[in-house]
């Protein structure tokens, strides 16, 4: 076999090792771009339906507007939140208003017995259960697709190809806190 042929055996090679690895991490990429529309998928569904919440309680407790004004507020942070990030901040504050706001809701058995609301309230029990699945599929696409552009040889090519590290969903350290609840 002469030296010219080998070298061109060679080039050929390397060209489909390297357009193996762009289209891995180019069907990484958009699995985790499908992750993310899913995640906001539900949250639409999530902000569409707090408003009815809002308006069903307000008739109960009126008096009780600052629970109210907090769900809507993580609402339209949660609407307009932009990366990962604004949408885990949004989300935990959403979270932790509406365990304040359902809180608040104990206290009214007239509300508790409200068709409606019960309605309201199962219909967001399954939908949270949809986004903590679609939250956990995110950050499965992000792992896969984060270990992909880090491991050797793809980590040679995934910068020149313009694939970078993508962010986890998180919840910040402020989720954690209990939601404080008066009750006049």
């Amino acid at each position: 076999m002469s030296p010219i042929l080998i070298v061109m055996i060679g080039v050929a090679a390397v060209l489909v090792f390297a357009v193996l690895i762009y289209n891995q991490l180019t069907r990484r990429r958009i699995l985790v771009k499908e992750a993310w529309s899913g995640i906001g998928t539900f949250l639409q569904q999530r902000s569409d339906l707090v408003p009815n919440l809002v308006e069903t309680v307000k008739g109960y407790a009126l008096h009780e507007s600052q629970t109210l004004a907090d769900v809507v507020k993580w609402r339209n942070m949660a609407v307009s939140a932009k990366s990962p990030d604004e949408l885990a901040k949004a989300d935990a504050g959403m979270n932790k208003a509406l365990s304040g706001f359902f809180a608040l809701a104990e206290q009214y058995p007239d509300l508790k017995a409200n068709a409606n609301f019960l309605s309201l309230q199962t219909d967001l029990k399954e939908l949270e259960t949809k986004l903590n699945q679609s939250r956990r599929y995110y950050n499965g696409t992000v792992r896969d697709y984060n270990q992909a552009i880090a491991v050797f040889p793809n980590n040679l090519l995934a910068g020149m190809y313009g694939f970078h590290p993508e962010t986890f969903l998180e919840e910040p350290e402020s989720s954690r806190e209990l939601p404080k609840v008066s009750f006049r």
